[in-house]
């Protein structure tokens, strides 16, 4: 068996920092330094005081905690059911329930919780029912993914030779599936209870004041009261809880490793017998009511009036030539509907341009570091620094730019840049993470044979590597524009009068009074959503045609 090259045909040093240079300023300047002048400027011995003393914000962080907690054990439970029937079952209808319940991932948190308002009776209104029910819609394809990976690759034989020793099937469910299952299961979960913890637009839709996360807080702090200072304490310490809770799973998950030998990917079976047949189609039905239900409703407020029936009128009111100024809550300045769209196209243009053009360059400069001892440890000490966006709020991360950019020489506060900016610093570890593999998996000896043909290094690598990550970095422009599209909780501290975003546009229009004005947020929900769509949906056109080509 022949094994790959090592390459004499290296990229000269200076390209590669040229390359990891775009990066290491980008992240610098609107990342790290924001975070900096959070603690700098904001964080005082009062605020930690207050944050201390304050009854009302200890029960703030107790209910983040408690919901985030319950949402996360809700959500594995469910998201168990659907990951079963598509890792072990091949049924008609499979691939489009796969798709399916990756949908509510790729939605904006606002469209989410928009959704729901729609379609849950008044009773819940502003409710914690309300909030768990969204984060398990919200994060369902996270258990589905993660634990159904594993899952259709368990070898059959371990269950079938309990089942032959008078096992039942919950027992081998709970005796042998179950612990296979824990380390992905952990891991799942571990994500989901970050995202549920870090909760923004579906809980300032959902929750109301009387149900405040750590972030609804910390953004009325800072926005509504003034008090920077302990909203910057309240994002340190929603850092340090995130932190001690991802470790903690890390640390559980490495305890509970298990060793199996996995079957191969295309083991599915059909489901066998009566009873097999009516719970696989029963759970499918299921499945998809619940996720399908909130979207219908979303589309359908858009479009019902007070008296039962159903207008048009919200659409022509947000496309036609009356497009209506619905006055905002704390300005002058009127929200125009239609043009938040246009808003959020173009700031969605900027930052996917930005973040193509810095996570490509830095992909390319940690594939091109090498396989020595030095060039794995810059490239290792690269990655982790593109990726800490990942794991701070959008929240913090607003708090800062616009702490960071109040004062000179940088005073950007009302500068319409610094919100695509502050996407592209959300989008850019995405496009990372479609590039690296890619490019990590190109064979050296493509670049040889390059040489060979009398390619200098530079030339080789632009028509090995290059070419071979456009259709790649197309993907992760996608997923970078319907991230800027959706960004809501870095947004709401950027965005200033005649420049709202959509979700941004969505949040008020639901918050104020009047029945029509919830329905022209209802359809730029809607339009939201198709806009995700989309976008995602051209992602899986472009792999979908790409897998048909190399067969």
């Amino acid at each position: 068996m022949s094994r790959p090259s090592r390459s004499g045909n290296r990229l000269p040093r200076w390209l590669i920092a040229a390359l990891a240079a775009p990066a290491i300023v980008f992240v610098a300047l609107f990342y790290a330094w924001p975070l900096v002048a959070l603690v700098h400027r904001a964080v005082t011995a009062e605020a930690f005081r207050t944050l201390v003393h304050d009854r009302s914000l200890r029960s703030i962080l107790w209910f983040t905690a408690w919901q985030a907690v319950l949402s996360t054990a809700l959500t594995v439970a469910v998201g168990l059911v659907p990951a079963w029937v598509l890792s072990r079952f091949d049924f008609t209808g499979r691939r489009w329930l796969q798709v399916l319940v990756t949908v509510p991932f790729v939605l904006p948190t606002v469209v989410v919780g928009a959704a729901f308002l729609a379609v849950l009776p008044d009773s819940l209104d502003q409710s914690v029912a309300a909030i768990v029910l969204a984060h398990v819609f919200f994060n369902i394809a996270v258990v589905v993914r993660g634990v159904g990976g594993l899952w259709e690759q368990l070898p059959p034989d371990l269950g079938a030779a309990a089942r032959t020793l008078g096992a039942g099937p919950w027992q081998v469910m709970r005796h042998v599936t179950l612990p296979l299952l824990a380390p992905a299961i952990q891991a799942s979960a571990s994500i989901v209870l970050l995202f549920t913890f870090t909760s923004f637009g579906v809980v300032r839709i959902l929750g109301g004041p009387a149900h405040a996360t750590i972030e609804v807080e910390i953004w009325q702090r800072a926005t509504r009261f003034g008090d920077v200072g302990v909203a910057a304490v309240m994002s340190l310490v929603q850092l340090l809880v995130l932190g001690l809770a991802v470790g903690w799973f890390a640390r559980i998950q490495a305890r509970h490793r298990v060793i199996i030998g996995l079957r191969p990917l295309d083991a599915r079976r059909p489901p066998r017998g009566r009873r097999e047949r009516v719970v696989v189609s029963a759970a499918c039905a299921a499945v998809a009511v619940a996720i399908g239900a909130p979207l219908v409703a979303l589309g359908e407020r858009s479009m019902r009036t007070i008296d039962g029936g159903h207008t048009l009128t919200a659409w022509r009111a947000v496309f036609g030539r009356r497009a209506a100024a619905v006055a905002r809550p704390t300005a002058t300045a009127s929200l125009d509907p239609l043009g938040s769209l246009f808003t959020s196209l173009r700031f969605a243009v900027v930052a996917t341009v930005v973040a193509v053009i810095v996570g490509g360059c830095v992909s390319l400069a940690i594939a091109a570091m090498g396989s020595g001892a030095s060039g794995r440890r810059i490239g290792r000490v690269l990655d982790t620094g593109v990726m800490l966006p990942l794991g701070t709020s959008a929240v913090t991360i607003g708090l800062g730019l616009i702490i960071a950019f109040a004062v000179a020489p940088l005073d950007w506060r009302g500068a319409p840049m610094l919100i695509p900016l502050g996407h592209a610093i959300v989008a850019t570890p995405f496009v990372v993470r479609v590039l690296l593999p890619t490019l990590r998996a190109i064979d050296p000896r493509l670049r040889d044979a390059a040489a060979t043909l009398g390619a200098s290094p530079i030339r080789a690598w632009r028509e090995v590597d290059v070419r071979l990550m456009l259709r790649p970095l197309a993907t992760g422009a996608a997923f970078a524009a319907a991230i800027s599209l959706g960004e809501f909780g870095a947004t709401t501290f950027l965005t200033r009068a005649g420049r709202a975003t959509l979700p941004i546009a969505i949040e008020q229009l639901l918050n104020r009074p009047g029945a029509g004005l919830h329905a022209e947020g209802y359809v730029l929900a809607t339009v939201l959503a198709v806009l995700t769509f989309a976008v995602i949906g051209s992602v899986e056109l472009l792999t979908g045609t790409d897998r048909r080509r190399r067969g």
